[in-house]
């Protein structure tokens, strides 16, 4: 493709215009304040490129626009510049907070940013006469009693079955267990006491209850000692079904302790909390391996993959000066993740760190969190049998990673060369793949799925609701989708104002034209898809269907195109479809489990309560425990309905009217 040469007076223009930004920039460093404080630098898109701290905001940033980087990364992003913000704070500790913030909410290229793919879980016990153990992800509250974070879920539920095996807690749901007329089957295999039915007391139930939140908390000794005495006490009493109902318990207790690698015994009371953090950097990627202990017992570790490491930690070598020598790219992602980690997740008391970090980061992170953080990096005995195995997790992690990305890179590269594109950049390489999905017409739904930089990007997904289209007409329901995901980007990227408008790679916005479109369908969704470009002004090139192949059997897969190309079949056993199918896979299944829940919401009526006038958020959960879901609400007579607290007679005629 050739370039289009740029005229002598625009090419002047734009270099005055970038000598003014510059010289604004440095009339704005010379008047900052030597406070402490944080920096964030934008381009000419407004994008941000950099959040940083530092202790004096004078210094730390003229040291940026006043030395000669050259042609490093750090020249690189400087070059970029348009203009900057800054933010003065009263202590680094107030800037800490701040900076991590930032760096998780707008996402810049030059830092190393963890991101927080879901919540932790927790083990809740449900505040109730006869407390139930559950597992739970989401806000804690001071209503119930919460245990953890635990660093997966297969570590609660283990935990769980810890619980029901030595102390036997239920763990059925409050309507289940206020309906119960006789023990279930957990009570037969004893993993449960019958609290239902009666068959426990509610002081020996609170007793269990107890002992359990004692063993959690790493008590597990006395735990049993206190058993032990009890059982002699049921044994000198002549009570010996009873005694022997402990000592049941104790040995169940004892036989979960020996399966622990870890001897309670062993431990210190420095030991009980500690997390450990393991980091490897390898490839140009980087793995934090995080491994828990609470109450004396290793609940399991997960692993962390940092983004823009390579770019974040040439940046943050120039910085060196405020410190007291240069840190390792290990221990710069290793603050990353200690600072952004532990302010969302509340820290223990203790860490034990294959590298050593700032004392001053762990001081302004105890100020902020109020709990006073200790650090450990060359631990001994237990703690270093408990940090190698978090680096030999890391290890394995990290190689996992590299094998995937590597074989997923030759898959793009092989479709890049399979659909002959023009790619300047593989790792921005971006495509965008449409699905539709219905049951006979009924409730469709599109879904878009979006692949960058050799993998899913599930937090792009997006699901489209069709609407005033015929049941059924999957050409329509495309033709819908692809306007309403296409029509504004068009229209911001032909307008006068924007920058190298009609470049299909230009950042719009903050949006960009996908590099590649794939539908799932042949010629007719083709066809419909090559109609709305054409409508919008786009490139058709960019349009590609996936056509089932004979048989519709995997791997026969043919591609079709809207720009006049001859279909195209790239072989059973080639990279390219493997990654085609990968990704109109993950379109179809994105769609289908959407279609299916918002079918089953229309059928159920899950909107119908809703939308009662007087029914709030606190009325119709209450409905719905009490009568176990919509449809027993339903069946609810009006003085069933009024029976339920909140809900007056007339209210109850209103529910029951608007339900029939």
């Amino acid at each position: 493709m050739s370039e289009t040469p740029i005229p002598s007076d625009t090419a002047a223009d734009i270099n005055s215009a970038t000598s003014a930004s510059r010289e604004r920039l440095l009339a704005e460093v010379a008047a900052l304040s030597s406070l402490p404080g944080v920096y964030r630098y934008f381009d000419a898109q407004d994008q941000v490129l950099y959040v940083g701290k530092a202790r004096n905001l004078k210094k730390r940033v003229s040291s940026y626009f006043h030395k000669d980087h050259g042609g490093t990364r750090i020249g690189h992003m400087i070059s970029r510049i348009a203009r900057m913000e800054t933010t003065v704070v009263r202590t680094e500790a107030e800037a800490l907070l701040l900076e991590n913030n930032l760096i998780k909410t707008l996402n810049p290229k030059f830092n190393i940013l963890f991101r927080d793919d879901k919540s932790y879980p927790y083990l809740k016990l449900v505040s109730h006469p006869f407390p139930r153990v559950a597992y739970y992800r989401g806000a804690v509250d001071r209503k119930h009693t919460y245990f953890g974070p635990y660093p997966g879920a297969w570590a609660v539920k283990e935990s769980i079955l810890l619980l029901q095996k030595a102390f036997r807690l239920r763990t059925c749901e409050d309507t289940v267990f206020a309906n119960r007329s006789r023990p279930c089957l957990l009570y037969q295999i004893r993993r449960c006491s019958g609290p239902c039915v009666g068959l426990i007391s509610p002081a020996d139930y609170a007793r269990d209850v107890a002992h359990a939140e004692r063993f959690l908390r790493g008590d597990a000794e006395e735990v049993i000692a206190t058993l032990q005495a009890q059982m002699m006490d049921y044994a000198d009493a002549l009570e010996y079904e009873r005694a022997a109902e402990v000592r049941n318990q104790i040995s169940a207790l004892s036989r979960v302790l020996h399966q622990q690698s870890v001897e309670e015994s062993s431990l210190s009371a420095r030991d009980r909390d500690v997390d450990i953090l393991a980091v490897r950097v390898q490839g140009g990627r980087a793995c934090v391996n995080l491994a828990m202990v609470r109450g004396g017992r290793h609940l399991g570790d997960r692993a962390y993959f940092p983004a823009h490491v390579e770019d974040a930690t040439s940046l943050s070598a120039d910085e060196a000066e405020e410190r007291a020598e240069a840190m390792s790219v290990e221990q710069q992602v290793l603050e990353a993740f200690i600072a952004q980690h532990y302010l969302s997740v509340a820290p223990p008391p203790a860490l034990v760190l294959s590298h050593a970090v700032e004392a001053s980061l762990l001081e302004a992170l105890s100020e902020q969190t109020d709990i006073r953080i200790s650090a450990q990096h060359q631990p001994r005995e237990q703690r270093r049998v408990w940090l190698e195995m978090a680096e030999k997790g890391a290890e394995i992690a990290l190689a996992r990673l590299l094998a995937e990305e590597g074989s997923q890179r030759e898959r793009t590269r092989a479709l890049v060369d399979a659909l002959d594109l023009a790619v300047p950049d593989l790792d921005a390489f971006r495509i965008e793949c449409f699905d539709i999905s219905h049951t006979a017409g009924e409730s469709t739904l599109a879904s878009c799925v979006v692949y960058q930089n050799h993998a899913m990007r599930n937090n792009e997904y997006r699901r489209f609701n069709i609407e005033g289209v015929t049941g059924g007409d999957d050409y329509a329901a495309m033709r819908q989708v692809l306007t309403r995901r296409y029509a504004k980007l068009a229209e911001a990227m032909a307008a006068p104002d924007a920058p190298s408008a009609g470049t299909v790679n230009t950042a719009v916005r903050g949006q960009r034209l996908p590099d590649l479109v794939l539908v799932d369908g042949g010629r007719g969704q083709v066809s419909m898809a090559r109609e709305v470009f054409t409508e919008l002004g786009l490139d058709l090139s960019l349009i590609v269907g996936v056509e089932k192949g004979e048989g519709r059997k995997v791997g026969l897969e043919e591609l079709v195109f809207a720009n006049g190309r001859e279909k195209s079949y790239l072989g059973h056993d080639s990279a390219a479809l493997m990654l085609v199918a990968q990704i109109r896979d993950e379109a179809h299944r994105f769609a289908i489990t959407g279609m299916r829940a918002r079918r089953a919401s229309v059928r159920t009526g899950g909107s119908r309560l809703e939308e009662i006038a007087g029914v709030g958020p606190k009325k119709r959960a209450r409905l719905l425990q009490r009568f176990g879901g919509v449809r027993g609400v339903t069946a609810a007579s009006v003085d069933d309905l009024a029976s339920v607290d909140g809900i007056s007679h007339e209210l109850a005629e209103t529910i029951y009217r608007a339900l029939h």
